[in-house]
């Protein structure tokens, strides 16, 4: 017996000291903020996806439970933040301008976008964090061509940041059913599409591989896949260890990844650790699925066909997983990958550049094995801000069709970045230019200089590209795809070849 104790404490001590290195580590990656009332606050009338063979059972139960939720917040958060002076960036500060209220509609909130006879519908799905603002622009343009467009609130979004401390990724896979759902049911036989940015990507092939898993429900037409999480860093995986650490008294803060001002009226700026779990958690398993499908060709052709539209650089998925771990996965000749590269003009003038893409986008455009197609956005020449759309068909070599696109990438503007590809230069919170009226906080194209500390938004926030300067073009290709897509859809439902 005390040879085999005198064994073991090793491996104890080892454990143990992993266990405390482990704890400091990840107290280090934790802001020193102090968590406020909307870091906190539990708000119980948020859908659960048990709420769904009970008491929710339709989107209208769904909205109805989205309004006694923002009574809550109302009633919870904002009534208890004090509002007027040194609160004009607090958007639970009543009156703040970043206050979401003033706005035409509160775009935190699910919204549907109706017409007279719809040709199809669309349904819009945002990122972790996000809101449905972020598809806003798209969604008005796509209901201007004759579609019924949903923009839906993912649960735990839309209110506070405590509202991603508990919630799942099958919760918000659960409220996509029940979008998807209406849309069946208003349309018909109509194709439906859905749009997924971010974390919505992940939930859109969640929904279009559960149709073709089980063989029942209303299958997308197709998918549009906007800087999509297939694949995020290992590391995040630590994200639910710190989490479970979060209920030990004192360390309260693991419960966030980052906590920052939430200046943002449509977006949190604090993230929630479990958050990042539920990232992890759905791309493995969306990952899983997508290659068990490979296997079977005959039933991987039943998934909708898929425009996925991406950054060349993106500090928060990566490119590679959208080729190597969805594209190249699935049947041939009935995919896209649009491409934006870096502004390669600034990039030979430039000494601070870290990481270049190029190698990804060569390995692209030159290899002739892609079953899948690429339209790669990037300079005229390096000599030139003018840009291009340099398109390769599947399985065929470097040599491309090239249209110009009568756009050019902005002075000082090195890159588009994971949160700009969906938002127009003349986006009223994150484009180019700040609108007429000064009552309402703009977060775009800010030129703000001066000593450091004296800005109350941290600098690498403010560095990060927030429009994206060729969005008509995105806008262009999105709304041609799902016309495309909408008539494939209906021949094949007319068994037509």
């Amino acid at each position: 017996m005390g040879t085999r104790r005198s064994t073991h404490l090793p491996a104890r001590i080892a454990l143990g000291i992993a266990l405390v290195l482990s704890v400091l580590y990840i107290q280090g990656c934790t802001d020193d903020q102090p968590l406020k009332l909307w870091h906190t606050e539990a708000l119980t009338e948020e859908f659960t996806a048990d709420m769904a063979d009970s008491q929710v059972q339709t989107f209208g139960d769904y909205l109805a439970l989205e309004q006694r939720l923002f009574s809550q917040l109302e009633d919870t958060i904002y009534a208890k933040t004090p509002t007027g002076p040194g609160h004009e960036l607090n958007r639970f500060s009543r009156g703040s301008t970043a206050d979401p209220t003033p706005w035409e509609r509160n775009w935190n909130r699910s919204f549907e976008l109706e017409t007279e006879t719809p040709v199809g519908g669309v349904l819009l799905l945002h990122g972790m964090s996000d809101s449905p603002y972020s598809l806003r622009a798209l969604g008005e343009a796509i209901n201007e061509r004759g579609f019924q467009v949903i923009g839906l609130r993912l649960p735990g979004h839309g209110t506070a940041p405590s509202g991603l401390r508990s919630i799942s990724w099958r919760d918000m896979a659960a409220a996509v059913r029940l979008a998807m759902g209406h849309l069946a049911a208003e349309l018909g036989s109509k194709p439906i599409h859905i749009i997924g940015y971010s974390t919505g990507g992940p939930l859109a092939l969640d929904f279009a591989l559960q149709a073709v898993e089980s063989g029942d429900g209303p299958a997308p037409a197709s998918l549009v896949l906007i800087s999509p999480a297939i694949k995020v860093h290992a590391a995040s995986a630590l994200a639910q260890f710190k989490d479970a650490l979060s209920t030990v008294p004192g360390l309260d803060g693991f419960a966030y990844l980052a906590v920052m001002e939430e200046f943002d009226p449509f977006n949190y700026n604090s993230f929630a650790t479990n958050a990042g779990a539920q990232v992890h958690a759905i791309t493995r398993d969306v990952d899983r699925r997508i290659s068990a499908l490979a296997q079977d060709q005959n039933a991987a052709s039943r998934l909708p066909p898929i425009l996925a539209l991406k950054s060349a650089v993106d500090s928060t998925v990566t490119t590679e997983a959208v080729v190597d771990n969805l594209l190249m996965r699935l049947p041939a000749n009935r995919n896209e990958l649009v491409l934006f590269d870096i502004n390669r003009n600034a990039a030979i003038k430039s000494t601070f550049l870290v990481s270049d893409p190029a190698p990804l986008t060569e390995r692209l455009m030159a290899d002739e094995s892609l079953p899948f197609a690429v339209t790669f956005v990037t300079n005229e020449n390096p000599q030139s801000a003018t840009v291009v759309a340099r398109y390769k068909a599947p399985f065929s070599l470097a040599k491309s069709d090239v249209v110009s696109l009568g756009l050019a990438w902005p002075r000082g503007v090195v890159s588009l970045s994971h949160v700009a590809l969906a938002f127009p230069p003349d986006d009223p919170l994150y484009g180019r230019d700040p609108p007429a009226a000064d009552e309402l906080v703009f977060l775009g194209n800010l030129a703000i200089t001066g000593e450091q500390g004296l800005v109350s938004i941290p600098a690498d926030w403010l560095l990060r590209q927030r429009y994206n300067p060729f969005y008509p073009y995105l806008q262009t290709r999105v709304l041609d795809w799902l016309d495309a897509a909408g008539v494939g859809a209906a021949s094949k439902a007319e068994g037509e070849p």
